[in-house]
């Protein structure tokens, strides 16, 4: 029986595995190998180096050592027309060290496992990729390139670094921005435990740049179900304090508060044309990697449409 190559995508089968980049090559090749399933089927991940020839198109880029050997008509690309620049932003604060009691890993291995993927899978279209990690600080920027050095340096980081301070987002998003010199894709992988004003001056900051903008918004599903029976002692993360509870007396007011952040965080990106996900830990990791294919193919109509 033909073994499925998805069930890499499982977060209890990656926990099993202690390196971060065989855990992106197998989430990555999993994904590819799964996309007969997946909604963008026919969308190539591989690097590009040529389009075939359709009505309407300048005939001086046609390849003609190509067309000698298939008899077919291809024109070549060039690097603004198949090469994305992203940047993959990624929350290393306390919050994120949160691990269910059912979950299979934190939200930061998680949110790691998603940079550390969508790193691998940037550097195998051959798009430059930067990265930066952050809390209450900018604790890591590296700025755009394209090496194999970039990817195992960055997967390096997400490994290594351990979730234990508080958060602020609005001027370090606003700061990156300043840094990311070339417009491209930026991603933000966070458990967004930040006020919502100051998350979006930040995000507003990078879609002013004319920058295209994904949150990957990484909850625990406790985070999402509150499903804690008996009295309960809570301990915040980020300085937050301890409080004994017995939570279902809570459940509905949480819910209820939860249901309206969560509802006003992706009104205020729809709003401002920013892609974004909810996903729970307990997801396959296909989810993020969709959402990301999403973008790029949407950033690629966008330069389609200019030209």
């Amino acid at each position: 029986m033909e073994e499925d190559p998805k069930k890499y995508l499982d977060p209890k089968v990656l926990n099993k595995i202690h390196r971060l980049d065989l855990k992106a090559r197998l989430i990555v090749e999993g994904f590819i190998s799964g996309m007969h399933r997946s909604p963008f089927h026919g969308f190539s991940v591989e690097f590009a180096s040529h389009r075939q020839y359709a009505h309407g198109d300048d005939t001086r880029h046609i390849d003609w050592k190509v067309f000698s050997k298939t008899d077919r008509y291809f024109l070549k690309q060039y690097e603004e027309e198949t090469n994305l620049t992203g940047y993959i932003l990624l929350d290393c604060s306390e919050s994120m060290r949160y691990k269910g009691k059912d979950a299979a890993m934190s939200k930061y291995d998680y949110g790691a496992c998603v940079a550390s993927a969508l790193a691998f899978m940037m550097l195998q279209q051959q798009d430059a990729f930067g990265f930066a990690m952050f809390d209450n600080a900018l604790r890591e920027f590296i700025p755009a390139r394209v090496s194999q050095q970039q990817l195992m340096m960055a997967i390096d980081r997400f490994a290594k670094t351990k979730p234990e301070r508080k958060t602020e987002i609005s001027g370090i998003l606003n700061n990156l921005a300043e840094k990311f010199h070339r417009r491209g894709l930026v991603i933000v992988i966070s458990d967004l435990f930040v006020k919502t004003d100051d998350l979006f001056r930040g995000l507003e900051h990078f879609r002013h740049r004319r920058h295209e903008v994904m949150v990957l918004h990484i909850m625990d599903e406790d985070e999402l179900q509150f499903p804690f029976e008996g009295n309960t002692l809570f301990r915040g993360y980020e300085q937050m304090g301890e409080l004994m509870v017995e939570p279902r007396s809570l459940r509905k007011d949480y819910l209820d508060a939860l249901n309206d952040f969560l509802t006003e965080v992706k009104k205020r990106c729809t709003a401002k044309r920013i892609d974004y996900r909810l996903i729970s830990t307990k997801e396959y990791l296909d989810a993020a990697l969709s959402e990301f294919l999403a973008a790029r193919e949407a950033t690629a109509k966008v330069i389609g449409a200019r030209r």
